[in-house]
This record gives C-alpha cells, sequence and structure tokens, in this order.
C-alpha cells in the first residue's frame, strides 16, 4: 500500500498566498478527509498532490517517491470530482472500461474487469445505459468504479457527493466507506461537510485560510479541539461560547466568572491565564440542560423538535445566542417565548484565551 507526505507546501496565485507551508504525512491505507470552510485550501491541496496545480514550493511524496513535478499521469493516482465527468455517448461499461481501453487492453479482459467492479457498486443491471439515464447516485458510483479500474496507488475525491440530495449523500456516504474497507487502499477527501468528515475519517485535518489548524482521529479533534475555530467547525449544533473572565486560581484550576450570569464556575485547567484575563467557556449543547437553580437565564426563541431530542435555540439577557440539545424524553417539550434557568457542568467544559487558543 501506498503512503503520501507533504514537506512545506506552498501554493500562490500571483502575490496571492493559498497555501502556507503545509506539513502532512498519511499513512498507507487511511482514510484522510480535508475539511474546512469555503475558501480554505483543501481543493488546492489536493489538486496539487493529483498534480493538476503546481506547488509553487515545498515536496510531495508519494511512496516514498518525489512526484512534486512529476505528470499527474504518472503518479498513480486518479481522482473523483464534485462533476461527474462521464462521457455521455458512452455506456456505463464504456465510461468505466475507458482508461483500459485506451491502454490497449483485450475486450474480454476489459469486460471482466468491469463487471466485477460493476457488482461491487451495485452497477451491473446499468452497464449498457447512457449517463442521461442514470440517478446522480448511479452517476457518481460509475464514477468512483471508472477510477476504481485504474489501480491506483491513492484515491482522490473532490467533494463528490455535493450535488446530491440529502438522503443519497448518507447511502453513497455509506459506500464510500464500505468501499474503503474493502479495497483498503490510501483515500483522500475533500469536503465542507463536517458531517461527512466525522464519519468518514480515520484522519480529520481541518484547514483555514490555507493551513492545517488540527489533525487528528475525528473524535479527537472534537474532544479535544487545539483552538476555538477548531471547536465551532466540529459538531452540530455548534459550541456554545460563554464570555467570562479569570477571577481566581485555585489549585483545581480557574474560577471563571460569567460575564452574562454573575456566578462564578471552576474550570479544570492546568495552564491557568492571569486573573482579571478576558476568557471563553465553550461547552457542547447537549451538556447545557434546564436547572431551575441554574446560573443561566435564558429566553427560548426558536425550539426545533426532532423525534428523539429537541434543539432549543435561546438568548440570554443581553443577547448572547446559546443553543441546547435536549433529550425529548428527560421532560417536558420548550415552548417559544418561555423563559428558563439552565446549567452545565463546567467539568466538561473548555476553556479559551483571548487569542482563540485553548487552555488546558
Amino acid at each position: 500500500m501506498t503512503g503520501l507526505e507533504l514537506h512545506q507546501v506552498t501554493k500562490n496565485f500571483g502575490d496571492t498566498h493559498v497555501i502556507h507551508g503545509v506539513d502532512l504525512r498519511i499513512e498507507p491505507g487511511e482514510f484522510c478527509v480535508f475539511v474546512g470552510p469555503s475558501g480554505c485550501g483543501k481543493s488546492t491541496l489536493l489538486r496539487m498532490i493529483a498534480g493538476l496545480e503546481d506547488a509553487s514550493s515545498g515536496t510531495i511524496r508519494i511512496s516514498g517517491q518525489d512526484m512534486t513535478r512529476v505528470d499527474p499521469a504518472r503518479r498513480g493516482v486518479a481522482m473523483v470530482f464534485q462533476s461527474y465527468a462521464l462521457y455521455p455517448h458512452l455506456t456505463v461499461a464504456e465510461n468505466m472500461g475507458y482508461s483500459l481501453r485506451i491502454a490497449g487492453r483485450p475486450k474480454a479482459e476489459i469486460r471482466a474487469a468491469v463487471e466485477d467492479v460493476a457488482a461491487t457498486l451495485e452497477l451491473l443491471a446499468l452497464l449498457d445505459r447512457k449517463p442521461r439515464a442514470l440517478s446522480g447516485g448511479q452517476r457518481q458510483r460509475v464514477a468512483i468504479g471508472r477510477a476504481i479500474l485504474r489501480h491506483p496507488a491513492v484515491f482522490l475525491f473532490d467533494e463528490p457527493l455535493s450535488n446530491l440530495d440529502a438522503e443519497l449523500r448518507v447511502s453513497m456516504r455509506v459506500e464510500i466507506a464500505r468501499l474503503h474497507r474493502s479495497l483498503g487502499t490510501t483515500m483522500i477527501y475533500v469536503t465542507h461537510d463536517q458531517v461527512e468528515a466525522m464519519t468518514l475519517a480515520d484522519r480529520l485535518v481541518l484547514m483555514r485560510a490555507g493551513r492545517i489548524e488540527q489533525q487528528g482521529r475525528p473524535l479527537d479533534l472534537y474532544n479535544d479541539p487545539d483552538n476555538r475555530f477548531v471547536a465551532s467547525f466540529l459538531g452540530t449544533p455548534r459550541m456554545n461560547f460563554l464570555p467570562g473572565q479569570i477571577s481566581a486560581k485555585t489549585a483545581g484550576g480557574a474560577i471563571v466568572t460569567l460575564k452574562d450570569a454573575g456566578s462564578a464556575v471552576l474550570i479544570p485547567v492546568t495552564g491557568l491565564p492571569p486573573v482579571g484575563q478576558a476568557v471563553e467557556i465553550g461547552i457542547r449543547p447537549d451538556r447545557i440542560v434546564p436547572a431551575a437553580d441554574g446560573p443561566l437565564e435564558l429566553l427560548v426563541e426558536t425550539v426545533e423538535q426532532l423525534g428523539s431530542a429537541q434543539i432549543v435555540y435561546a438568548t440570554s439577557p443581553s443577547g448572547l445566542p446559546l443553543t441546547l440539545a435536549l433529550d425529548q424524553q428527560a421532560g417536558q417539550p420548550l415552548l417559544a417565548g418561555q423563559t428558563i434557568r439552565a446549567a452545565f457542568d463546567s467539568s466538561r467544559a473548555l476553556l479559551f484565551g483571548e487569542d482563540g487558543q485553548r487552555v488546558r
């Protein structure tokens, strides 16, 4: 199997710096997902790995070989794009076997290889159809099948599910995960959808403004983010941030006085900011619960009833927005316009300094 390594890779478009000195190592057989907001550079980085964009500086190694200036066709990678890029005049079988036909392989060998991959992707009944007779999900599976038949060392996926509806995205996500388990090939996948990223990745690479903010296992980034950006990007609904101030330091951590509540909570950290410094407490929506004696006073603005859960959008007296994710069975559903008090377990809260970096 093949791994991949980037060392101080940069990309400039004239005077515009898009990728800033990226260092990354992807182990053989890993499913690595690049995720981040639009314009963060994740697709540009993928295209540099593919050879479709030249790196301005740095080194790209695939299977230990320097591929930085190597022609895309000789890098041993196959790319699946957001658009299916199928030949409309060719059948499914002809689209999938196109690279083998160009390579001059015998027709019988091509047909056998196509049928083998088509069986894996549940496309056998569709081999004689043209792309216009297929659904979006079927077209994307054809594009994936075409990539498989190239036997690449690395698969590259550039937001392949963006054009599909929500239900089809879920089923295709399952298909891609199953395909990775079956092939065991190194895969790099670009998406702006953090749900896709969390569910697919062995390694998650979260990017912002052309830099890697944090990388690692998805749950490690979710539970142990390095900064406010990572904490806020991962998780649906997004993390709440409560402004406060360090009022005291103890052996057990920092005493933080909440700006809105006026009450103080103990946050267990060892790196203690100076007394008086402004900080933010990060708390996930599922860790804030209604409590008659809670320190937070909230006005319920909107409630989303999701069957098993209710998502409550509320504001504090100062207008700070807060979100609660409550078990529907835990109590009476909340109503818009209702005023409640709420509490959270401060031992499960995160602390962020004025610069947005995590205080641990």
